[in-house]
């Protein structure tokens, strides 16, 4: 029986380690040989409401850096005539023609049986809006005066395009502007909570014993207080004769300080599980430190849960501060945010004749849901086993 001769064959190119991986495929290069964040982007870009709200809130924080640019009015001008005006409608055309944005003038009447201000448009005053123009000045971020606006009402004319409140101040300005102090304040407290959950947390869960008793422990007592009564006993420690910078730092802190609390348990917990893993001990034979291990090591094992819970934790201080500020105790006047203006809403009859002074509410509900929508595809890309 004549044994088959087997022909041998030694390649003398490059050796290429991926080419098993690659299959000689050219469109799976790309795919196996790419890092954990393009991987991270590629599997975030196909949740489609996470990536229209990651662009949406891109924009806001964009917005609240030029927010004197895109107001019409500043934040403290008072109209004087146009006190409770309702909102004004754009219009293009006029009497059939093609005139470019504008608005209709307005004359006030005084009920003097409810002492009610009435707005009638006048439809024969076309005040037309004019764009890139010179308004109302302004300190540009408190630096630079400024009087430069993207919109401004006709010369005499007004725009009001969400009302005026108590003090014919423009709504919609009032918004903007207060979206700077709400946006950057979940941002400041969000940075305070997660340096105090993850510190404190991590060595709980890493070191164990004495420490972590005494976390628990402490976590355990700030959880049995309620919530709203502890926001404002930490609130009314601050005095009344304050600068308005000064409170908001401080209403930014705690609101960091007592919101660490869930944050540092999930993190304990999962140290606690990856503190055996193989990796953590050569780690430590190779005379790592603990504060180098928990940093390298252990927190980018579940760096998707922390990006999931910064994106609820930004929207929950948004919400405190509306809450404290709702109350009184919070951010006070000229300080404005829109915990602030809600404050004009809280009498019943208010909402009734006015319901144009809810407004402020409609870009909370938003920015709320749209961090909400992120963290959930943040959390699923982020995620290193799926």
């Amino acid at each position: 029986m004549s044994e088959s001769t087997l022909s041998h064959y030694v390649s003398t190119a490059p050796f290429d380690p991926y080419a098993a991986e690659n299959g000689g495929a050219a469109e799976g290069s790309s795919f196996n040989q790419a890092s954990q964040l393009r991987l991270t982007w590629w599997r975030f870009k196909r949740h489609k409401p996470a990536l229209y709200a990651g662009v949406l809130l891109l924009c806001a924080y964009l917005m609240i850096t030029i927010v004197e640019f895109l107001a019409p009015y500043n934040v403290h001008t008072r109209n004087v005539d146009r006190i409770y005006a309702p909102p004004q409608g754009i219009h293009l055309f006029h009497e059939g023609s093609f005139v470019g944005p504008f608005v209709y003038g307005r004359t006030m009447t005084l009920d003097m049986d409810t002492l009610r201000r009435d707005y009638t448009d006048d439809p024969q005053r076309v005040e037309k809006l004019r764009f890139f123009c010179k308004g109302d000045a302004y300190r540009f971020w408190g630096l630079v005066d400024l009087d430069f606006h993207v919109v401004c009402p006709a010369e005499g004319g007004s725009l009001f395009l969400l009302g005026t409140d108590r003090l014919g101040r423009d709504v919609l300005s009032r918004i903007l502007y207060g979206a700077r102090i709400s946006l950057t304040i979940g941002l400041l407290g969000v940075m305070t909570s997660f340096v105090l959950g993850i510190v404190i947390g991590g060595l709980a869960g890493y070191w164990g014993g004495w420490f972590d008793l005494i976390v628990q422990r402490l976590i355990e007592v700030l959880h049995s207080i309620p919530s709203i009564p502890l926001w404002l006993a930490m609130a009314a420690i601050m005095p009344a004769d304050w600068s308005p910078l000064v409170v908001y730092l401080g209403i930014t802190f705690i609101l960091g300080l007592l919101d660490w609390t869930g944050l540092a348990r999930a993190v304990r917990s999962k140290l606690l599980a990856l503190r055996e893993e193989d990796y953590v001990l050569a780690a430590q034979m190779m005379g790592a430190g603990s504060a180098r291990i928990i940093g390298r090591h252990l927190v980018p094992g579940f760096m998707s849960h922390l990006i999931a819970s910064a994106t609820l934790t930004i929207p929950g201080m948004i919400l405190g501060e509306t809450t404290l500020s709702f109350l009184g105790l919070g951010l006070r006047p000229p300080i404005t945010s829109w915990g602030v203006l809600l404050t004009e809403a809280r009498s019943v009859n208010v909402i009734a004749l006015y319901p144009w002074l809810l407004f402020p509410v409609v870009p909370v509900i938003v920015i709320i849901l749209a961090f909400n929508f992120l963290g959930d595809g943040l959390r699923d890309a982020a995620d290193p086993y799926k």
